[in-house]
């Protein structure tokens, strides 16, 4: 067993980051300017899209997004129970009704017959997850917004980079929105991404600083001018040059992480597929997922423990684990308000109790991954049930 502890996803930081951060605060430059646009730029380049806007996070990406989509008090935006709660509340910020859908139980992705079985008169558009960096089956959403006339929002903080049928993610629906959380494949330590048209970058770029004409750059720096006007009643969500410093750097390890998620994932794939306790995560032919989170699924009734007892055995073997996620239909705000009861999306809640998320990430040398998998191997053989004549009561 391992004698110190093993986080579950640090950022992977090294001296270009540092450096780069050192020549902004060196500069005149350390809230939104020329480095932010140089991000927005190269990430829009990285994925082919025709526009980017770097904000905040990626929950400001999602809201000033759908701001500029036209959601309003009345609408209606169908989403997932699987999910963080962020993608939920920024639907209700806006006075639409978030209509929550069950998952898909190969990939825990939205349900696109559940979305379509959803649709109401009062629906605007689709907003999928693309969890665990899984891309959904857009092919389908899009055929039913297509149909109805709806937005298709993708909320893919999980899914940079990610390919669905050799297109990238951040190229297919109405618009995206990524994350760049200090947990995320690439970290600007918060912040996000918005992509989509040029018309819908922009009137999302207005929404996200206060609805003003003109940004702090375009005032203050040698071509600006003074002059702006308010032309709507916008947020304060715009990314900083401290945050793009890191993002820019990030941006050019990310083939060289992804590698290394691959390696993991493929190591804890071979040990874990061959226990018949625990089932190992979906990855579908026609995508290559971005490989954010490891959503490994323990098969309870051939165990003598929960879920909970597990992780707690995880962590007294000093290794760090989570749960993605707690379906927003049991969390009480949203289960008072729509008077949501746990078995109101069965897949998600029967899956969600199966779920462990593991170490993954791209600093885990491979002692890391050796004691992740002898910890995980070591609890299924303690707490496994007799079946099939092994194991131990």
């Amino acid at each position: 067993m391992r004698h110190t502890f093993l986080p579950f996803s640090p950022p992977a930081l090294g001296e270009e980051e540092i450096a780069e951060v050192v020549d902004t605060l060196r500069s005149d430059w350390i809230t939104t300017g020329p480095k932010t646009a140089r991000f927005e730029r190269e990430v829009r380049d990285y994925l082919g899209a025709p526009a980017a806007l770097a904000v905040s996070s990626a929950t400001d990406g999602m809201l000033v997004a759908l701001a500029a989509l036209g959601v309003k008090p009345g609408g209606e935006v169908i989403t997932t129970t699987m999910t963080f709660c962020s993608t939920v509340h920024v639907i209700e910020h806006l006075g639409a009704r978030p209509v929550l859908v069950d998952v898909e139980p190969d990939t825990l992705c939205i349900d696109p017959s559940a979305v379509e079985a959803a649709v109401t008169p009062r629906t605007v558009g689709i907003l999928p997850v693309h969890v665990y960096g899984h891309p959904c089956e857009m092919d389908a959403l899009l055929d039913i917004a297509r149909a109805r006339g709806l937005f298709v929002l993708e909320d893919a903080a999980h899914a940079f980079p990610a390919r669905y049928k050799g297109r990238m993610v951040g190229t297919i629906g109405t618009a995206t929105v990524l994350s760049f959380y200090a947990t995320k494949n690439i970290t600007t330590a918060e912040g996000g991404m918005v992509l989509g048209g040029e018309g819908l970058v922009a009137d999302a770029r207005l929404w996200s600083l206060h609805g003003m004409s003109r940004d702090a750059y375009k005032r203050y720096s040698a071509e600006g001018s003074w002059f702006y006007e308010v032309v709507l009643p916008g947020f304060k969500c715009n990314m900083t040059d401290l945050q793009a410093s890191l993002g820019l750097r990030q941006l050019e390890k990310l083939a060289g992480f992804q590698r290394r998620r691959r390696e993991v994932v493929d190591a804890y794939n071979r040990a874990f597929g061959a226990l018949d306790e625990l089932q190992t995560p979906a990855e579908r032919a026609a995508v290559e997922p971005a490989l954010h989170i490891y959503p490994l699924r323990l098969n309870l009734e051939r165990l003598a423990i929960d879920r909970r007892r597990f992780i707690e055995e995880l962590k007294a073997r000093n290794i760090g684990a989570s749960v993605h996620f707690i379906p927003n239909h049991l969390h009480p705000y949203y289960r008072d308000r729509y008077g949501f009861r746990p078995g109101d999306f069965p897949v998600a809640y029967e899956q969600y109790q199966r779920l462990v998320s593991l170490p993954l990430h791209p600093r885990l040398s491979d002692e890391d991954v050796h004691d992740v998998i002898e910890a995980v191997t070591g609890v299924v053989k303690r707490f496994a049930c007799v079946t099939a004549g092994r194991g131990i009561p």
